[in-house]
């Protein structure tokens, strides 16, 4: 079963203010993708939108759609819809196409989503024989970007409030592996850590108030996420001292692309 789980609200400006840096998984994942000529491709999560758009150099024939759950995010990427391009609203757990597709795509998206693996077989029925099923998920659940982030989330002065906010880790390359291969899939599953290399004032917490750090922070009304921001901004320039050449930011993540075979 599924839990219920309340996507944050997101900003497109703020995810974007990293957006090459966030682009190198999408693009590495979608690389192993071994399907020349599929007619429909989905994009599970597709956040603004340009790296949904960026699927049409790979797959110029192909009808692709972008799906997320934040309307912020989808009305941004509706500047790149054309006739074979589309984007709506709509939520991971409850999506269903109108027909099999050929290639289902999932960039840091099902993380996000309380015992995922459960929807793996449901995202697997959705497929046509034959087809692709490809996600990533960040594997930094143990690094001091998110341990400091709940760790101080379970301060007393800010307990009240974000007591709701849980870390959502994910599992090994090799649990997913063992999931799809069950149901029938040839299974490409490997980590990688991306050494990030980040500039500017506060770059980590800049990164992560755009992702990680949103359910958190948008639990704290003011001035309480005033200190908030304050501590764990604190906190992280020590985790992550800066540098001549920029603050480096480890980046560990877990990827699955699985060929439908059965």
């Amino acid at each position: 079963m599924i839990k219920e789980y309340t996507m944050p609200t997101w900003d497109p400006a703020v995810y974007l203010q990293f957006a090459d840096q966030r682009s190198r998984p999408y693009v590495d994942l979608v690389s192993r993708i071994v399907s020349a000529e599929p007619a429909t491709v989905v994009d599970l999560g597709c956040g603004p939108g340009q790296l949904t758009a960026s699927l049409r150099q790979r797959w110029p024939a192909a009808t692709i759609t972008g799906i997320d759950s934040s309307p912020e995010m989808i009305e941004r990427a509706r500047s790149y819809a054309d006739e074979q391009l589309s984007f709506a609203v709509g939520d991971v757990r409850d999506w269903e196409p109108a027909a099999p597709v050929d290639v289902i795509i999932s960039n840091a998206t099902l993380q996000w989503i309380p015992e995922h693996r459960a929807l793996l077989p449901k995202l697997a029925e959705q497929l046509t024989g034959g087809g692709w099923l490809a996600f990533q998920v960040p594997g930094n659940f143990d690094q001091p970007s998110h341990t400091l982030l709940y760790e101080l989330a379970r301060d007393p002065r800010f307990a009240d409030w974000t007591r709701r906010s849980e870390l959502r880790p994910v599992v090994t390359a090799a649990e997913y592996l063992d999931d799809l291969a069950g149901l029938g899939f040839t299974v490409d599953a490997w980590e990688t850590t991306y050494l990030h290399v980040l500039e500017g004032p506060d770059p980590v917490f800049r990164w992560i108030s755009g992702t990680g750090a949103r359910p958190v922070l948008q639990s704290l009304p003011e001035p309480q996420r005033a200190e908030f921001v304050a501590d764990y901004t604190a906190r992280l320039r020590e985790a992550y001292p800066a540098r001549d050449h920029g603050t480096v930011l480890p980046f560990r993540r877990v990827f699955v692309v699985a060929h439908r075979t059965q």
